[in-house]
This record gives structure tokens, C-alpha cells and sequence, in this order.
């Protein structure tokens, strides 16, 4: 009961945020990061957790699968080292010995196993998404422009499959029929946000895609984000 309350909580709170635009400099959306694998059996119901928040305005959500699962018995195809490097650089930030999956980490600042609804409720709820650095994508997709704001960090693409459904062969989801949602499929630093305004090309998302923009600072905490959807 006290999971589903707290769940209900930050539902509600998210409920009246956007996502992040030129025109709303001072919000950006919660970003939810799930470290994950198709070869793991706890990854599941984490999994979907993310393609529940997916859906919810305010909410950008991000699935990174990582590598380390692919030599026990089943490659996740989402799977690479980029994912693997990004988690390891979270378990030093928060002081960890290892790494596990499935993890969520809420606005890079707060980690907790990505199934615990109650935990990732709570973080949810207590998240201020302030966007330091406004991030506005063009109207063709094809350029995305970087507000004037405090601070300074990496600028970050995320490149990601809106919904992909596999028929896992082996390992320990094996004869599963798994759903996965906001799959990276490439992660790549674009360079440095110094609190000026800078204008960067990328390439549009393709049909099913979508591109993520997150300004971070070295302590992890997002300085701005924002999406987009390729067009129908």
C-alpha cells in the first residue's frame, strides 16, 4: 500500500511538468535511467517500470543495457559498452563496490533497484527538475540549441528505440518474450555546455527513434535535458 501510494505521488507531481523547451527555460523533464539486460531474469519487471514512465509527461525516460550479461548465455542486442562505462561512472559517484541490474538512477543524482516501485516513486516525488541549461530542439530535428544558464558539464546524445519486443533464445530469460521501451541504441558526448549558448547539428531521429540531449555535471547532477521524437 505505502509503495502504491508513493507511486501515485509522483505520478501526481509529474502530471505538471513539460517537457523541456525554450519557452520553458526554468523545467525540464525527470530523467530516469535503467541499467538492464535481456539476460538477466530480474530485469523484467524493471523493465517495465521504464515503459510505464515512458508514457508519462515530464518523465524522460532512458533504457541502458549494459554488457557484462552477454557472455552468460543470451547478447542483448541494446547491450554496449558505452551503457556499462555509464553505469560504472554512477557506482563511483555513489560510492559502490559493484554494479548490478536491474538499477534505476532518478535526475543522476538518487540510485535504487529498478523494480523497487516504492523507492522509485519516492525519488520521483522528491525530484526538482530545474533546467539550468535550456534545451530546445529545432522545428526539422535537425539542430538543438543550448540556453545561456549556470554551471558547466557534458553534452550528451542518447539515441533510442521508442519500443522494441524481442523472443529471447537463451539464458536466463530464455523462451521469454520481452518488451523494451526508450532502448539506447548510441550514446555519444557532443562536448561542453559552459553556461553559453551554443547551437549544435545532429541528425534527425528515424522512424520509431527518438534523440536525447542531457547536460551533466561531473557530480551527476542534469543541468538541462529535453527529447525528440522522430515525426510520423
Amino acid at each position: 500500500m505505502l509503495m502504491r501510494s508513493l507511486f501515485a505521488i509522483a505520478s501526481l507531481a509529474l502530471a505538471t511538468l513539460g517537457w523541456a523547451t525554450a519557452a520553458e527555460a526554468d523545467t525540464r523533464p525527470v530523467v530516469v535511467e535503467l541499467f538492464t539486460s535481456q539476460g538477466c531474469s530480474s530485469c523484467p519487471p524493471a523493465d517495465a517500470l521504464l515503459g510505464e514512465l515512458a508514457g508519462k509527461s515530464g518523465v524522460l525516460a532512458l533504457g541502458f543495457h549494459i554488457s557484462y550479461w552477454d557472455n552468460l548465455g543470451w547478447k542483448d542486442p541494446f547491450s554496449s559498452e558505452a551503457a556499462t562505462n555509464r553505469q560504472r561512472a554512477y557506482a563511483r559517484q555513489f560510492g559502490r563496490g559493484q554494479i548490478y541490474t536491474p538499477q534505476m538512477v532518478v535526475d543522476g543524482r538518487r540510485e535504487m533497484v529498478g523494480s523497487d516501485r516504492g523507492a522509485v516513486g519516492a525519488a520521483l516525488a522528491a525530484a526538482r527538475p530545474q533546467a539550468l541549461c535550456p534545451v530546445a530542439f529545432a522545428a526539422d530535428q535537425r539542430s538543438v540549441s543550448l540556453g545561456q544558464g549556470e554551471g558547466s558539464g557534458q553534452v550528451l546524445l542518447a539515441r533510442f528505440v521508442r519500443k522494441r519486443v524481442t523472443r529471447v533464445g537463451a539464458g536466463e530469460n530464455a523462451r521469454r518474450t520481452l518488451e523494451d521501451a526508450n532502448g539506447v541504441e548510441a550514446l555519444t558526448t557532443l562536448g561542453r555546455w559552459d553556461g553559453s549558448a551554443q547551437h549544435i547539428a545532429i541528425e534527425p531521429p528515424a522512424a520509431g527513434e527518438g534523440v536525447a540531449i542531457l547536460i551533466q555535471a561531473a557530480d551527476g547532477q542534469i543541468l538541462g535535458a529535453g527529447a525528440t521524437l522522430a515525426t510520423p
